[in-house]
């Protein structure tokens, strides 16, 4: 389960919510976003260079989709 990479955003979602424990509030949505576009957050150019930039824009659209259901 350590290699998984979500594909759907109901796998995303489990694995934010229920594998990690982060509640998907609206302040941590909007940081997550503000990182992930952002190339020079250490953690953003950690993420590309473990996934690619392609998971990358699949996330930030997984969280626009989190966002817009708590907003």
């Amino acid at each position: 389960m350590s290699d998984f990479i979500p594909s759907t955003y109901d796998e995303w979602h489990h694995c934010i919510t229920e594998i990690c424990g982060i509640p998907l509030t609206e302040s941590y949505i909007r940081q997550r976003i503000n990182a992930l576009n952002n190339h020079r957050d250490f953690m953003t150019t950690r993420f590309i260079e473990l996934y690619g930039e392609s998971q990358r824009q699949q996330t930030l659209v997984w969280f626009e989709q989190a966002l817009s259901e708590v907003g």
